[in-house]
């Protein structure tokens, strides 16, 4: 009816209120899911499971970041009941993927104890597959990072939850919950293990092509778990080390797939493994400055380094404007964006470039506004404003920007 977006717009804010799921938009894509879920059968059913889950994490995650503590109660019930019926199917009862699912959904309401009976029983029936099983590893993976945010320093991370999964994953063997304590030599056993697992996948030189990606997720998790897992018991540089050496290897086993075949994509799927592995890297050099002291220039090389590589990853993008809020000068940022657009035709670099320039701009107004005794300085900030609107100006004259509804609407709201 009329113009309602089917979906949302959590980009932009109407009022005081960010714009939600519509309520017609809401109703289609869930007419859409039912509809299929009667259609599809197998592992295409289980497929789909996974997706709808997915964008009922979305919209638990959208209810968190608005604060709304009400819907976030209405909405977690119906998303946890879809969860449950799911994996009541005959077809889903041993489908990882959906209890990750499950048990993260459980661990974003709050319900820490209950998702971890979740975790817990799901890597109880997985089997002992170790580090080969890619979904286990992925499992466990999630499931030690959040128990890993829950931390309040590095230090006496050593005996925490965190490195009892992580050591557990490589004993294959039945998983046993937590009870408190790890014993050493359990961890010298894993750090071993994992040494021997990456250096045997790092080796390895062609797959064939149905196996390609299952074998590139399981180098990501691996890499992960490995690192997370150095990151606890050793300390951050161990950890680092780590994705440097996996990166290293996943960039020239990329650039010699490139010579071999004159495409631009290795046989191993490399690039995408490799994009995974910089996300989790940067992640942690992020998590490990809000829990001790760090400086921050590994993470500005880290993210610089990943962004001229990939420009429309959005993560990235989000880190990087998050730490350079923190800085005051605004001319470094400014020529790294300028450089980045110029050499891609991705959108994300002027979308962050404006959004970034927004924030400074929000942030001068407020500090120009507040009130110091009788003076109530109210003089405007043109220099941002101009900046602004020749970014847009740019924005909208290239091949994408043209096309993207987003962008118009976001000129629009800033001009008005």
């Amino acid at each position: 009816s009329g113009f309602n977006s089917i979906g949302h717009m959590d980009t932009m804010a109407r009022g005081r209120h960010l714009i939600g799921h519509y309520k017609e938009g809401e109703e289609f894509i869930q007419n859409v899911f039912h509809v299929l879920s009667q259609i599809f059968t197998g592992r295409e059913k289980s497929n789909l499971a996974i997706c709808w889950l997915q964008y009922e994490i979305s919209k638990v995650v959208q209810c968190l970041q608005a604060k709304k503590k009400k819907k976030l109660k209405a909405q977690g019930r119906k998303s946890k009941k879809l969860a449950k019926n799911f994996l009541k199917a005959p077809d889903n009862r041993n489908n990882l993927s959906l209890w990750k699912l499950y048990a993260y959904l459980e661990w974003l309401l709050g319900n820490t104890e209950d998702a971890r009976k979740v975790f817990d029983t799901a890597l109880c029936t997985a089997g002992t597959g170790g580090l080969k099983s890619a979904q286990l590893c992925s499992l466990s993976l999630l499931y030690a990072q959040l128990e890993v945010e829950l931390l309040e320093s590095i230090e006496g991370a050593v005996m925490s939850r965190a490195v009892h999964i992580l050591t557990k994953v490589t004993e294959n063997g039945p998983y046993v919950p937590y009870n408190g304590q790890v014993l050493p030599v359990n961890i010298l056993k894993a750090r071993k293990t994992y040494e021997h697992a990456l250096q045997d996948y790092l080796s390895k030189t062609s797959v064939s092509d149905q196996d390609q990606v299952n074998y590139s997720d399981q180098l990501v998790n691996l890499v992960g778990c490995y690192a997370l897992f150095q990151y606890l018991t050793v300390g951050i540089d161990a950890a680092v080390l780590i994705y440097t050496q996996a990166s290293e290897k996943l960039e020239v086993s990329g650039s010699q797939e490139c010579e071999n075949t004159g495409e631009n994509f290795g046989i191993l799927n490399f690039p995408t493994a490799l994009e995974a592995v910089t996300l989790l890297h940067t992640n942690l050099l992020r998590f490990h400055m809000k829990i001790s002291v760090y400086p921050l220039n590994p993470l500005r090389e880290a993210l610089t380094e990943a962004l001229k590589r990939y420009p429309s990853n959005q993560s990235l993008w989000r880190s990087y404007i998050h730490i350079q809020r923190k800085s005051h000068s605004a001319s470094k940022a400014r020529r790294f964006f300028d450089s980045v657009t110029r050499s891609t035709n991705s959108l994300e670099p002027w979308l962050f470039a404006i959004q970034a320039e927004q924030m400074r701009k929000k942030l001068t107004e407020k500090v120009q506004r507040a009130d110091v005794g009788e003076i109530h300085c109210t003089i405007p900030e043109t220099g941002l404003t101009n900046r602004i609107v020749a970014l847009f100006e740019h924005a909208v004259q290239s091949e994408n920007g043209t096309h993207c509804p987003l962008l118009w609407r976001m000129y629009l709201n800033f001009m008005v």
